[in-house]
């Protein structure tokens, strides 16, 4: 095992410092659900779903640590009012806000049971033993699996349509004939790359069910690790150790064996439904892999501001590419651990 993070006393009384990092990680995490292609790739769109209960559920794990009941009863209550509150209650709500406070009890599970083990292992242990609840009890309702696909498939499309509607009720403004009269060629520009953008948005809902799995876990751990951030700068009593730098992230090297499973499911013949799961094996660890490739790279690049943004914009523009390199990193670190290396003075 080769997690970052030396465990301080998990009651020392001090709060975390800095928020620019954050703020700026909330910030992220509440607009790009309302940016089209990850509004209909994005399994839950209501963030606040996945974060408010499992801040609840470190605060509980920081008083049982000594830390104060006022901000546990506060959280926990703010936690029910955003599950129970919202709109009308849809098969797809009634699954994200069950998954939310599953995902929030596993991991205050693990907060408890586990006090002096790194963010990481509790997020991921969470995220198994909330995915083993949450597929015995599929069984538990008609039609199982199979109508929770159904489910995430037909809320796919519903997004997909009411951003077309938008777009639509846009093109057809007084506003907008106005503006294309008067600049044709701009117009003409602008609704061309909208047609593009919006036969992407439909391929992608129309796909993003058999990969909602991973892709869910992927958000759920992004949503965990924000929780812990932000409750151990609110709260004084400590259930764990600091999140690690980028350049630091490292997980347990047995979980190679999810890749190769992702890949044995993909190449077999004849297993069927097995290989979505495949599918879904390999993005989510490899995702994992990538992140961990970022950390090799910041590590041996320790990039200032100005160039952190420049590469992340690279990465961007040319997703595919930073994709494989990045992979081949986090990969290639599993065995030559390349961060235990001196890192050149030049």
């Amino acid at each position: 095992m080769s997690d970052v993070a030396v465990e301080p006393t998990p009651s020392a009384v001090s709060r975390e410092r800095g928020w620019m990092r954050v703020v700026g990680a909330l910030v992220l995490v509440l607009l790009l659900p309302a940016l089209p292609p990850f509004a209909v790739a994005l399994p839950v769109t209501e963030t606040a779903v996945l974060v408010v209960p499992a801040i609840a559920a470190c605060a509980l794990a920081g008083w049982k640590a000594g830390g104060r009941l006022f901000l546990a009863v506060i959280w926990v209550a703010f936690a029910a009012w955003v599950v129970v509150a919202g709109p009308a209650r849809s098969e797809y709500s009634l699954l994200a806000r069950g998954w939310g406070v599953l995902v929030a009890v596993a991991f205050g599970t693990w907060a408890l049971l586990w006090p002096a083990r790194p963010f990481i292992q509790r997020a991921l242990a969470s995220l198994g033993l909330a995915c083993c609840v949450g597929g015995l009890a599929s069984f538990a309702v008609p039609g199982g699996a199979a109508r929770v696909k159904q489910v995430m498939t037909a809320e796919a499309l519903r997004r997909s349509d009411a951003f077309d509607a938008d777009w639509q009720a846009r093109l057809a403004s007084k506003d907008w004939q106005e503006f294309r009269a008067t600049n044709g060629e701009s117009a003409a520009w602008f609704e061309k790359t909208l047609d593009e953008q919006r036969t992407m948005v439909r391929r992608t809902a129309e796909r993003s069910p058999s990969f909602f799995p991973a892709m869910l876990a992927l958000e759920t751990l992004a949503a965990l690790g924000l929780a812990w951030a932000l409750y151990h700068r609110l709260g004084r009593a400590r259930i764990g150790a600091p999140l690690a730098r980028l350049k630091e992230f490292r997980f347990n090297d047995q979980f190679i064996w999810g890749l190769v499973a992702g890949l044995a499911l993909l190449v077999v013949p004849g297993l069927g439904l097995a290989r979505e799961a495949g599918f879904n094996l390999l993005l989510f660890f490899g995702a994992l892999y990538a992140l961990r490739g970022a950390g090799v790279a910041q590590f041996f690049l320790a990039p200032g501001r100005v160039m952190t943004v420049v590469l992340v914009g690279a990465s961007v523009l040319f997703a595919g590419a930073a994709g494989v390199i990045l992979l081949g990193l986090g990969l290639g670190d599993t065995w030559l651990d390349w961060r235990r290396r001196a890192r050149p003075s030049t």
